[in-house]
C-alpha cells in the first residue's frame, strides 16, 4: 500500500497544470460556440450524410495506419487535396445559405440596447396580414391557385425582375384579382413587400428536395423552392385541392387554417415585444368580455 502510494505521489508529481488566463477561457468558449453551431448546421443539411461517409472512410485509414498498408496509406495521402475541394463544390448551396444567414445577422442591435428604429406595426401591418389571410381562405373555396411570397430580411429583388410590376396596397380584392383564371397576372407568383404588392407572375426556384410528396405540383416546389434560397415566407393555395400550406425555411406546412395562417404571418411580423404583448392583452379582455 505505501509503495502504490508512493508510485501514486510521483505520477502526480510530474503533472504540470497550466495558468489559465482570461483570454484562454475567453478562446475556449468561442470555440464551443463555433464548434456547436457548425454541428447544427451541418445536421441541418446534406453535409450530414456527407460526414457519416467520411467517418467511415476515416475508419478504414485508421485501420490501415494500425496495420502500416503503406499502399492505402500513399493513396489518401494524395487524394486528400483534391477531395477536400470536391467536397466545398458538393456543397456549395449549403456554405451559401450558411453565409447569407450569417450576414443577414444584426449582432450589433442584438448586443447593444438601442432602438433600431423600426415601425410600431413591424414589417407590414395587422391589416396586411388580415387580407392575405382573408385572400388565402376565398380562393381555397372556389380551388383558385394562389403563389404569395412575403419577403422578410433577405431581398427578393432578383425574382421580382422576372415579374410585372404591380405596386399596389395589399388587399383581398386585388390577389383575388391576379390569381383569378385566365387573366393575365395569374400565372407565376406574386411578391409582398411591407405593405405592398410589388410585383406579379414571378418566377420562383423549383426545390429538389426529393423529401417531397410526390403529389406536390410546380407551384408548392416552387413556393418551398423561394424558401430554401432565401428567408421568406411563402403562401401557397391548392388549385386542385384548395388547401392552404407555408413553405418556410425550406420546410412546407400543409393544410393550415385561417389561424394558424396568421399565427406564422405575425411570427415573421417582428413587431415590437411591447405592441404584441399590447395586442394580446386586448385580446384576451375582449374574450372575458
Amino acid at each position: 500500500m505505501e509503495q502504490l502510494n508512493r508510485w501514486i505521489a510521483t505520477y502526480f508529481s510530474g503533472l504540470h497544470m497550466p495558468t489559465l488566463h482570461w483570454s484562454d477561457v475567453a478562446e475556449i468558449i468561442i470555440l464551443t460556440f463555433v464548434a456547436y453551431h457548425i454541428l447544427v448546421w451541418i445536421k441541418n443539411t446534406r453535409a450530414w450524410a456527407l460526414l457519416k461517409g467520411l467517418t467511415v472512410i476515416a475508419g478504414f485509414v485508421l485501420i490501415a495506419a494500425i496495420f502500416n498498408m503503406n499502399t492505402i496509406l500513399w493513396i489518401v495521402t494524395n487524394v486528400f487535396s483534391i477531395a477536400a475541394i470536391a467536397i466545398v463544390v458538393m456543397l456549395q448551396p449549403e456554405l451559401r445559405k450558411a453565409m447569407e444567414e450569417l450576414g443577414q445577422k444584426n449582432l450589433f442591435s442584438s448586443i447593444l440596447p438601442f432602438d433600431s428604429g423600426r415601425s410600431e406595426e413591424g414589417r407590414f401591418s395587422d391589416r396586411t396580414i388580415n387580407e392575405i389571410v382573408k385572400a388565402s381562405v376565398e380562393m381555397g373555396k372556389v380551388k383558385t391557385g394562389a403563389l404569395i411570397v412575403i419577403e422578410k430580411e433577405q431581398s427578393l429583388s432578383e425574382y421580382e425582375r422576372t415579374g410585372i410590376d404591380v405596386d399596389g396596397i395589399v388587399s383581398s380584392q386585388l390577389l383575388i384579382n391576379i390569381f383569378e383564371h385566365n387573366t393575365p397576372l395569374h400565372d407565376g407568383a406574386v411578391i409582398v413587400r411591407g405593405n405592398r404588392i410589388v410585383s406579379a407572375t414571378c418566377y420562383l426556384p423549383l426545390s429538389d428536395n426529393m423529401a417531397l410528396s410526390k403529389e406536390l405540383g410546380t407551384r408548392h416546389r416552387a413556393g418551398v423552392g423561394i424558401s430554401e434560397v432565401t428567408d421568406s415566407l411563402t403562401v401557397i393555395v391548392s388549385e386542385e385541392t384548395g388547401k392552404i400550406s407555408v413553405a418556410y425555411n425550406g420546410q412546407l406546412e400543409r393544410g393550415v387554417d385561417a389561424e394558424r395562417l396568421r399565427m406564422r404571418l405575425s411570427e415573421i411580423q417582428n413587431k415590437p415585444v411591447e405592441e404584441k404583448k399590447r395586442k394580446l392583452w386586448k385580446g384576451r379582455s375582449r374574450n372575458e368580455k
